[in-house]
């Protein structure tokens, strides 16, 4: 009896009922009375820990239910609830001991499996990690935790499709689950499908508004979905909620670079470093951030200290290819350019042939396929390599319907396939952008290489006959590439609105004619004042009419696109217009370049500024002119 006169049995029981109810500070209150007359209580020291841990107190839990444990080691529910906080003390060597202890005592306990499973995912031992979750759905199949458990271990095995599948299963049996409803979000992007994550993370984030790797992982999907802005809303709001947090200081970099903001995104990245030095991914996108900076030295080192960190790193190699191809130095850039079919946004466009991919060993016979692997214009400047295979070898080329005709002038081609018919039988195969790796940095810059047919263009100079002066093509945009939103972000800054070229309406002796195909090709119908536009793209159903027409012009201004290339390949004078950022191909520095000796570059002095290029494209073009 206490001096109240109350029992300690008594004090217990009040103890429990307050904590039931949800009354802890009452409830903690009468536990310590327990104590003070019977400090060696091991119910009152037990649930003192459950208690601690339910305030957030997970050192004081495991002190308290340690206790307990010394004063009794018989009870499954002791040694199970001290493996849980053990867990989230981060301490799971000394977390699986106890829970196997737990089960030891009561090899039938779901909570005990379920948080062995726990402790085993963090020590790596994945495999039996998913073991311990499926024994506790084998005692308690509607078990919500378990299953998101389970689906976490499988989403590590590299087995996100059945991950998705717990995920659900748990949701369905709880569905204000808000950790289920995050790692569902998290299986979905991982499967390809920002918009479906997008939804789970906001789910998530309307059950518990402050959670924080919802936000960060919200961030990611939006930028995949290609909407900046808002991505970096929710990063800031993760790092405000979690400054510690290294990952969402790295993907605010990587989001503010992608809105050509690198300077910023050199800073979020620094952070991400301080906060953790060996993070090989903050290392690699710190390089890419150099490398829109133009610092290219120092890129380069971001890059390599990546990948000293994580060798196996594909955007580390990507990246540092990026570095190295701009700078020239092409046996080294190709080299790591390889990398780019291990890179997310790549590696769905592998090719699981069964026939070896060829690198340079002679041919002899054997038929080798040579097939498209990126844009238009990435097609027209490498199949450049084909005629170059060698005697004896029978080329099949596979590309894009709009080039196949075209293509069929390339000396050396046995065969034109358009991507997505059935292939013939083959013994080796080569992605087109791995032809300048397996022949060697030396670029074969002799054009033409590609031929308008004959008959084609002579009709076209019938038609442009009454043209008076130069005869100048014009293209001001890019393929829109909606679906790809990364992508579509780069269009957005290599391409204009054709009134920004109203001032060259001012060059005298030159007919305009527009090679615009797509979206803004609507804009030719109201071109700007002074710049009278000749529209015959209607006429245009390929690469091989298009070419058609260069043939009879005397120069084509383009934007960074496959018109571009298409003249350049076709030995016809090209005047790139080219953004600030611009792309490894042209390298930096020159005017002129290797891939096509027809072709001059006008470069943005800064982000955006197409109004300097067209001062000095309009200086030009009066020169030519006159």
């Amino acid at each position: 009896m206490s001096a109240l006169g109350v029992s300690v049995g008594e004090l217990f029981q009040r103890g429990l009922a307050e904590h039931q109810a949800g009354r802890l500070q009452s409830a903690e209150a009468a536990y310590r009375q327990v104590l003070a007359i019977e400090p060696r209580h091991p119910d009152a020291l037990h649930l003192l820990g459950v208690l601690a841990h339910q305030v957030g107190r997970n050192d004081l839990a495991a002190d308290f239910i340690g206790r307990a444990i010394a004063v009794f080691d018989g009870h499954p529910d002791f040694h199970s609830n001290l493996g849980l906080v053990l867990n989230q003390l981060g301490r799971p060597e000394e977390a699986e001991a106890s829970l196997r202890a737990a089960l030891r005592l009561r090899p039938d306990f779901p909570d005990a499996h379920n948080n062995l499973g726990i402790a085993l995912s963090a020590l790596g031992r994945r495999d039996e990690a998913e073991a311990s979750y499926r024994a506790a759905l084998r005692l308690q199949p509607n078990f919500p935790d378990a299953l998101n458990n389970l689906g976490v271990a499988l989403f590590a095995l590299g087995r996100p499709a059945e991950a998705e599948a717990g995920y659900r299963e748990a949701l369905r049996l709880d569905p204000s689950l808000a950790d289920a409803h995050g790692n569902l979000g998290i299986a979905l992007f991982a499967q390809g499908r920002p918009g479906e994550a997008e939804a789970s993370y906001r789910q998530a984030l309307r059950l518990r508004p402050g959670y924080r790797d919802a936000h960060n992982n919200l961030g990611i999907a939006l930028s995949a979905l290609g909407r900046p802005a808002e991505a970096e809303a929710c990063l800031r709001e993760a790092v405000r909620l979690r400054p510690d947090l290294a990952d969402a200081h790295c993907n605010l970099g990587v989001v503010l670079c992608e809105q050509g903001r690198p300077a910023q995104a050199l800073a979020s990245l620094g952070e991400a470093l301080r906060l953790k030095p060996d993070y090989a991914d903050a290392h690699s996108n710190q390089g890419m951030a150099l490398f829109e900076l133009r610092r290219l030295a120092e890129a380069e080192a971001s890059c390599r200290q990546a990948i000293r960190l994580r060798p196996d790193l594909a955007d580390a190699h990507r990246n540092l290819a990026s570095v190295l191809l701009i700078d020239g130095r092409f046996e080294e850039g190709w080299r790591e350019y390889e990398w780019r079919w291990k890179v997310d946004q790549m590696a769905a466009g592998v090719r699981d042939f069964l026939v070896p991919q060829w690198t340079g060993e002679p041919i002899g016979e054997r038929v080798i396929l040579l097939h498209a692997e990126q844009g238009l214009g990435d097609t027209l400047q490498f199949c450049r390599y084909a005629p170059l295979i060698g005697p004896g070898a029978r080329v099949i080329l596979e590309v894009q319907a709009p080039l196949a005709r075209l293509m069929s002038s390339l000396p050396g081609v046995a065969r034109v396939v358009v991507r997505g018919e059935p292939l013939p039988a083959f013994d080796l195969h080569c992605p087109l952008l791995s032809l300048p790796h397996a022949f060697g940095p030396d670029i074969p810059a002799a054009t033409p290489y590609l031929a308008a047919e004959a008959a084609d263009a002579a009709r076209w100079r019938e038609r442009l006959a009454d043209l008076p002066g130069l005869r100048v093509g014009l293209v001001w945009a890019g393929e829109a590439r909606k679906d790809q939103p990364k992508l579509a972000q780069v269009d957005a800054r290599r391409s204009m609105r054709l009134a920004q070229m109203a001032s060259l309406g001012a060059a005298a002796g030159v007919s305009w004619i527009s090679l615009q195909k797509g979206g803004p090709a609507a804009q030719a119908t109201d071109p700007p004042p002074g710049l009278t536009l000749h529209d015959f793209t209607a006429d245009l159903g390929d690469f091989a009419d298009t070419a058609a027409l260069i043939e009879t012009l005397d120069l084509v201004i383009s934007v960074d696109t496959s018109v571009a290339h298409l003249a350049g390949a076709l030995g016809k004078p090209v005047w790139l217009l080219n953004r600030h950022d611009t792309c490894w191909r042209w390298l930096l520095g020159r005017d002129d370049s290797p891939w096509y000796p027809t072709l001059r570059q006008f470069r943005q002095p800064s982000p955006g500024d197409w109004a300097s290029v067209m001062v000095v494209v309009r200086t030009a073009l009066l020169d030519l002119a006159g």
